[in-house]
């Protein structure tokens, strides 16, 4: 797996990777966490992935040239978590393919993040996830080194604020 640091022309790339997300989870019976259509579908979907990689690092994990993974960090967090007391590294975006599940591609995009943050003499990285349904994708989160904070809600979409010290 190769990471290479992406931009607004991979965007076809990402929303891709949403595309296949959303399927797989719908064919699972989540409908709840990014809806039941294709992201790219969805102007508001494609416009939101845009104004991510304009706010954020985009990488992008390929394997054999194709993408497998996308990563955004940023040291901005998202307008409905709130400020943390000190510099930190935020996870906006990860989304990997389904096509690759096993392999550890989103784990190696959270250490790539980690990385990331510990050259930038950060030492705190935070991400927020989906926290309804089963919770696994919090129980994925805690796997990889973070540590549930705080609940949220945006809507009817139930959240969980995570981090973890680097």
């Amino acid at each position: 797996m190769e990471i290479r640091r992406g931009d607004h022309l991979d965007e076809p790339r990402v929303l891709a990777l949403f595309d296949e997300a959303v399927a797989w989870m719908v064919a699972r019976g989540n409908t709840e966490q990014w809806g039941t259509e294709p992201w790219s579908a969805q102007p508001e979907k494609v416009a939101r992935v845009g104004e991510i990689i304009d706010d954020g690092e985009l990488w992008i994990a390929e394997v054999a040239d194709a993408p497998a993974g996308a990563l955004v960090v940023s040291d901005r967090h998202p307008r409905y978590v709130g400020d943390a007391d000190e510099p930190e590294l935020y996870v906006v975006m990860l989304v990997v393919s389904r096509a690759h599940a096993g392999r550890r591609i989103g784990a190696r995009l959270i250490e790539f993040a980690r990385e990331r943050a510990r050259s930038r003499g950060v030492g705190l990285m935070r991400v927020d996830c989906y926290a309804g349904g089963t919770g696994e994708l919090v129980r994925y989160y805690v796997r990889n080194g973070f540590t549930p904070t705080e609940t949220f809600t945006v809507g009817d979409w139930p959240g969980q604020l995570l981090e973890q010290r680097v």
